[in-house]
């Protein structure tokens, strides 16, 4: 691994350097619209180990594949009617589609975690689009941290938890959409894999019918299942509506004397580009045998996304 890791500006020349890496089997991490990705060429066994083994993430755990659009994911998975549908409406944009995998894709193994799908998702964010083309292949890219900690919304969070472990950072700024994306499923019956920057109620209407919802966080089917993950190193106390001495209090909407607010008004979008960055900044407030109390959010919309990090981040520690 390289012992020193670059920050690189998000121009032309930055990003033919990180096309350069990529294609050499090293790792570059990138922005995208949801949270930094850890990029990797997805042919690759060993750009790919090279991911679980920066991350120290466990090697059942599929990654996403991330391409520029639907003709190029119809290389790698089968693409049937109900997949063109939800493309069509939201791709480019923060939606992952678990496929059959297409025969002879040539996509490494530890990519699916062995498994007959793959997860594949087109990302909105115009660095993410131009990093794809300049490299011209699929980029196996998971949150850019360390697994089961919090995800990365900005740079210097990715050089935070990962530097020294990868080849560089492409800074695209903050991500605007702050959580990972909606996971959805369609091997078979549409199922929700996983809550995201996609509302739920979104997939709905556009299919016609209530998703089923569905994963075993023993085998994940897709990433981010694992019952503890996203976790901050102080220990972690939801839907608090009155903190207990000492507990360092992120509010939702109106909370008197909250530290941190994910949203003042109520914002689920702003809370849920704000929620990785607060969470960091609690466990820094709360210190190594502190803990963080956070505000009751609404299970609706974006609000079923964050409360299902917080949940993970909450979760015993194994």
């Amino acid at each position: 691994m390289p012992q020193s890791t670059r920050l690189l500006p998000p121009t032309p020349e930055g990003l033919t350097e990180a096309a350069r890496l990529l294609a050499a089997g090293e790792l570059v991490a990138f922005a995208t619209e949801t949270v930094y990705g850890l990029g990797g060429d997805a042919r690759s066994d060993i750009a790919c180990a090279r991911i679980f083994e920066a991350k120290g993430r466990p090697q059942f755990n599929p990654l996403i594949v991330h391409v520029p659009d639907l003709a190029a994911a119809r290389v790698f998975a089968e693409v049937g009617e109900k997949a063109e549908r939800l493309a069509a409406a939201f791709w480019p944009g923060p939606l992952t589609l678990v496929l059959p995998l297409r025969e002879g894709s040539g996509l490494s193994p530890l990519v699916t975690a062995g498994l007959g799908t793959v997860a594949v998702r087109v990302p909105a964010h115009p660095l993410a689009q131009a990093l794809l083309r300049a490299f011209g292949g699929p980029l196996a890219a998971p949150s850019a941290n360390p697994s089961g900690k919090v995800s990365p919304t900005r740079a210097v969070h990715v050089m935070a938890g990962l530097a020294g472990r990868i080849a560089a950072v492409v800074d695209g700024g903050d991500c605007a959409v702050g959580v990972e994306s909606t996971i959805l499923g369609l091997a078979g019956e549409p199922t929700l894999l996983r809550p995201g920057g996609l509302p739920v109620e979104a997939l709905e209407a556009c299919l016609g019918a209530p998703l089923a919802t569905g994963g075993d966080a023993a085998k994940p089917s897709a990433p981010g299942q694992l019952a503890s993950h996203y976790a901050p190193g102080a220990a972690l106390r939801l839907e608090v509506t009155e903190p207990e001495p000492g507990e360092v209090w992120i509010g939702f909407g109106p909370c008197a004397g909250a530290a941190l607010a994910l949203s003042e008004t109520g914002d689920l979008v702003e809370a849920a580009a704000n929620l990785f960055h607060l969470l960091r900044e609690a466990d820094a407030l709360a210190g190594p045998d502190g803990r963080v109390a956070v505000a009751p959010v609404p299970e609706r919309g974006l609000g079923r996304a964050i409360n299902d990090r917080l949940r993970r981040a909450a979760a015993p520690r194994p």
